[in-house]
């Protein structure tokens, strides 16, 4: 079982060099959401994210700054102004493409227990390049890639269910 560091713990092996990434921040969302919060605001030594659901009930990431660079402005200003993290962030998933399960099933990286992974986060993929196996009904269903790129994430666990249209991968395609 995975021990969860706090802030406390992770000061003290890094010097509070705290980096967040987009997973990270998707975790938080998600917890946002089962607790039914509203608003939720972190500042740790410099580091300040702030989660805000809005109207429809979807949160988006406020603001992501640190203290020495904070500017003078209006809170009205700050809450309308698109922080740099929301527009890379914006701007890496518009250039994505997603590779989603066709069926129901359970996720295999490998082909086999002792076997490397298919595909690594990083690596170079070809269309029609084998990235993953789901298991449906004793059928060991081979997934492929649709486009050439660069796999930036994986989203789904060695071994665990997944649904029909469950998002697997985000492969950067090759210009």
């Amino acid at each position: 079982m995975k021990k969860i560091k706090s802030f406390d713990e992770s000061s003290e092996e890094t010097g509070m060099n705290l980096k967040i990434d987009y997973n990270e921040i998707n975790k938080l969302i998600k917890l946002l959401e089962e607790k039914n919060l509203v608003e939720f605001e972190l500042e740790v030594e410099g580091f300040k994210i702030k989660l805000r659901r809005n109207s429809q009930g979807v949160f988006s990431p406020g603001q992501q700054t640190a203290a020495a660079d904070s500017k003078s402005s209006s809170p009205a200003e700050e809450q309308n102004r698109p922080t740099s993290f929301e527009i890379q962030a914006q701007e890496a998933k518009n250039s994505l493409h997603f590779i989603a399960s066709p069926m129901v099933g359970m996720f295999y990286r490998a082909p086999a227990p002792n076997a490397p992974p298919f595909i690594e986060i990083g690596e170079p993929v070809k269309k029609k390049q084998t990235l993953c196996i789901v298991e449906a009904m004793k059928l060991m269903n081979e997934i492929e890639s649709d486009v050439d790129g660069v796999v930036k994430e994986i989203f789904v666990e060695n071994g665990k269910p997944v649904e029909f249209g469950q998002k697997l991968f985000a492969v950067l395609p090759k210009a």
